[in-house]
């Protein structure tokens, strides 16, 4: 549950050294397993790097400055980090950098390290340590249940706070809907209702804006105050656009799992779709500037985060489906071809006529878990249409 702060400036600069200190602890931790290699000791571990950072505060005054519960919970995360990675669910943690990478995480006991108290209607106020009460926007009830919170900046130079709780499931409609998602490109989502949505981007004079700022970088000097003002801006274009994206994602998914009974979407891979066509140097990639916008397109589209939102609205009712062929099968006859898909958006069946948009298609398909067999096409009753009859042997 996110909130929007409101630092003060000498509360914003306390906010900034606790982001540089849980940077840099992050980033030696990063360096220390980074160092080792087969045959060497294994790297330290979380109580190790504790007592290495206790070491380390008594040493530099400007680290025991800091909060140690800021730089530990640094540490902590690391680890947590680090067993994902091993785990396979994430990839390995690499380096936080300056202006991209500005946050920390508080973990302990409500009203002894930190609390929460609202002021007025539309103010509330949190404690952070060694920073003191910092005021928020009140915009809905502060959990009570909360833990931990973590403080982070945008690069659009926001401050938010976001407590960490699970929010309750949306109720099962029980009425037995089901509904297929196609998630696409030029439509970010098609239903299988035949409804078709748009992620809301940004508008002409923004984009316009945005390639303006973006030919005054190319010429900023690097480390210069021009280009860190042009940044500025720029960021808060992205996160315009971000924040449009997400309050899309948050509407569409809400209005799906209050709906229906079943929701089902492609199982794509979408960190296999994303990667850079740029190759190597001996073997170079092809269509790399195309591949590039592509992948941009699909980030735009928000896939991932619809999913995952969808799934934590309605948990145990989202189904992923194999997405092989849903584009090219009939919906209405089950017949598969490639030629059936006449352009992006139009389908027009070879075998029974039947025309529809693409996109409405293939979520229909997805809607009945269609998929295809070893032979290349739907099995219908009677068999597949696009394949010759085989004999029928028997035995004299």
């Amino acid at each position: 549950m996110q909130f929007r702060l409101e630092p003060t400036p000498i509360q914003e600069q306390a906010l900034l050294e606790h982001c540089a200190h849980a940077r840099y602890v992050w980033n030696l931790a990063v360096e220390q397993h980074q160092h080792w290699r087969p045959g060497r000791a294994p790297a330290p571990g979380y109580a190790e790097q504790c007592r290495q950072l206790t070491e380390a505060r008594k040493a530099f005054e400007w680290l025991a400055a800091g909060s140690q519960t800021v730089q530990q919970q640094a540490l902590r995360d690391f680890a947590q980090a680090m067993a994902n990675f091993f785990a396979g669910t994430h990839r390995r943690p690499s380096w936080r950098k300056a202006g991209r990478h500005e946050g920390f995480r508080i973990v302990g006991g409500r009203a002894k390290h930190w609390d929460v108290r609202r002021l007025s209607r539309k103010t509330g106020e949190v404690r952070i340590p060694k920073v003191g009460w910092v005021r928020f926007r009140w915009s809905r009830q502060a959990p009570d249940e909360a833990k931990s919170f973590r403080v982070n900046r945008d690069r659009a130079g926001r401050w938010h706070v976001c407590f960490a709780v699970i929010p309750p499931p949306i109720e099962r409609p029980a009425t037995g809907g089901i509904v297929g998602v196609d998630r696409g490109v030029a439509v970010s989502a098609a239903l299988s209702t035949g409804e078709r949505l748009s992620v809301p981007g940004l508008r002409e004079t923004e984009a316009a804006r945005l390639r303006r700022l973006q030919h005054r970088l190319a010429r900023a000097k690097p480390r210069s105050n021009r280009r860190a003002r042009v940044k500025m801006a720029m960021g808060r274009l992205k996160a315009r656009e971000a924040d449009r994206r997400k309050n899309w994602v948050e509407q569409i998914s809400t209005r799906l799992a209050a709906e229906y009974d079943l929701i089902r979407v492609e199982d794509l891979k979408i960190r296999n779709m994303v990667r850079s066509a740029r190759g190597t140097i001996t073997t170079p990639g092809t269509n790399v500037r195309a591949k590039a916008g592509l992948n941009r397109s699909i980030h735009a589209a928000g896939w991932g985060l619809l999913v995952t939102r969808l799934e934590h609205k309605a948990p145990g009712r989202v189904e992923k489906i194999d997405p092989a062929y849903t584009s090219q099968i009939c919906h209405a006859c089950g017949h598969c071809a490639a030629e059936n898909r006449e352009s992006q958006a139009v389908f027009r069946c070879r075998a029974c006529g039947h025309v529809d948009h693409a996109d409405v298609n293939a979520a229909k398909n997805i809607a009945v878990g269609r998929t295809v067999t070893a032979r290349g096409a739907l099995q219908p009753l009677g068999g597949a249409v696009n394949c010759e009859p085989q004999p029928v042997l028997t035995s004299g």
